[in-house]
């Protein structure tokens, strides 16, 4: 299948062209595309590429055994495999799967101080007992987090340029609304791409065949790999727990109250038996949480209830495979969504701000009907954010605005079916356009969108 532009691959040439580069380490999700982003990056920009994959050849679990050093290393890879080239300046050694050994990382500082060869190492669950590899390594690397294609670059995946995404992020900015073409054209778009998850196999599949066939079956083996990943994984956590929570996401997300419940989970279960289980699937990158704010102001850090929470997939895909046989069909065929519109709306931008490197937050006030999806925030002012499946008031929103009692939330946003629009400091705008809000909100912190200012709420 043809390979699909990441923006990870920005990403990898700023690292080659700095030259005081560190090893790189990739975490992320497994099937985000990690190792054919790392590949296609190594083809281009060095002479030679030596890839060692930890699960696919448990020999080279060997290499540190005679030390870290680079000239140790290297001399046992070249006696495993002799055909291996290093040439000095010129050789980029690719290691994966560096769950599978995680010594590795102590070798990093080395390789740095040897400054010979550049390394890159990558993995599908560092995320679990990565304190291991950052105490082995500190100093001597530099992270980067890899996940699914967001919208943006699946719009690149159909054919569609910067130029595209540049007019969108101006309609935004000005606050012209999309013609009907364009509404239409982006919406369907949209759609699939909620249909179909980020997973770039899944969505080079359906670009290659211009049809959902397969796409399901793919997503759902996917599941079936996570699921399996959880029994390899979760050592000395109860792996029987972990799966039932992952299992109750889409349950949970389609009823009306979205806060995950773990007393729903399993009869007579207690949130101390499950913090571990949620803890875990946040950090291996399966799932996202969003934390209930202990009350809606800034700062966000630190102002939550960490017993409080919603738990969205990483990649909505997931949520999509997981829905039974009849809502799946409606989906695909009919565009329908369903009793789940709402929950895949929400996760759908859940996932979104995530991508644009925002943490989770929303607000549910006791004994009350206030109630608000997520959270943004400008240099100086909170800005609530709701996702509504159905064209309303946005009732929530509205009180959040307009009440002395939140003095850091001037205007809000509300994403929606329809287009963009700004009234009583409430700025609307399509959902396809939800991977654009940290860049219309450093437009808005620069002075350049007059768009929130019309729905600002004047001092």
């Amino acid at each position: 299948m043809a390979y699909l532009k990441r923006k990870a691959d920005a990403r990898l040439d700023e690292w080659k062209a700095d030259p005081g580069r560190k090893p790189l380490i990739i975490k992320g999700p497994r099937q985000v595309g990690k190792t054919e982003t790392i590949r296609r990056f190594a083809a281009q920009h060095y002479e030679s590429v030596v890839e060692i994959n930890f699960v696919e050849e448990p020999q080279y679990r060997t290499i540190t055994s005679d030390g870290y050093g680079a000239d140790a290393i290297v001399r046992n890879i070249s006696l495993i495999d002799p055909s291996k080239r290093f040439p000095a300046g010129k050789t980029l050694l690719f290691f994966d799967e560096m769950q599978e050994f995680p010594d590795i990382a102590t070798a990093l500082k080395f390789f740095k101080i040897d400054g010979r060869f550049d390394v890159i190492c990558s993995g599908s669950m560092l995320g679990i007992g990565y304190t291991r590899i950052e105490s082995n390594s500190v100093g001597y690397k530099t992270d980067y987090e890899m996940r699914s294609l967001d919208f943006e670059e699946f719009l690149w995946a159909r054919g569609y340029g910067d130029d595209v995404i540049d007019d969108m992020l101006g309609h935004l900015i000005t606050a012209r609304p999309f013609s009907a073409a364009q509404m239409d054209v982006f919406s369907s778009l949209f759609l699939d791409y909620c249909t179909l998850g980020g997973m770039p196999e899944v969505v080079a599949s359906y670009i290659e065949k211009g049809t959902f066939e397969g796409t399901l079956k793919m997503q759902r083996q996917l599941v079936l790999d996570y699921q399996e990943d959880i029994r390899k994984y979760a050592q000395g956590l109860d792996q029987a727990r972990i799966l039932n929570v992952f299992n109750h996401i889409p349950v949970q997300l389609a009823r009306e109250n979205k806060k995950f419940q773990i007393s729903k989970v399993a009869h007579g279960a207690r949130f101390k038996d499950y913090r571990g289980c949620v803890e875990w699937l946040e950090t291996s990158g399966m799932v996202n949480v969003c934390y209930c704010m202990s009350y809606p102001e800034l700062p966000l850090k630190g102002n939550y209830d960490e017993n409080r929470f919603k738990l969205y997939f990483g990649d909505t895909g997931l949520f999509v495979a997981m829905l039974d046989d009849e809502a799946s069909e409606d989906l695909r065929a009919n565009r329908n969504l369903g009793v789940y519109k709402g929950a895949l709306y929400e996760s759908i931008v859940s996932e979104a701000l995530k991508k644009q490197g925002y943490d989770l937050f929303y607000y549910k006030r006791e004994n009350s009907t206030l109630e608000q999806d997520f959270f943004v925030r400008t240099r100086n002012h909170l800005v609530p954010v709701e996702v509504k499946a159905k064209n309303g008031t946005a009732k929530s929103l509205r009180t959040l605005i307009a009440s002395d009692s939140y003095p850091d939330i001037r205007f809000g946003i509300k994403l929606t079916a329809g287009n963009i629009g700004s009234s009583e400091h409430v700025f609307t705008a399509p959902y396809f356009t939800t991977f654009l809000l940290r860049r219309l909100i450093r437009a808005y912190d620069d002075g350049h969108a007059p768009m929130l200012d019309n729905a600002d709420r004047q001092p």
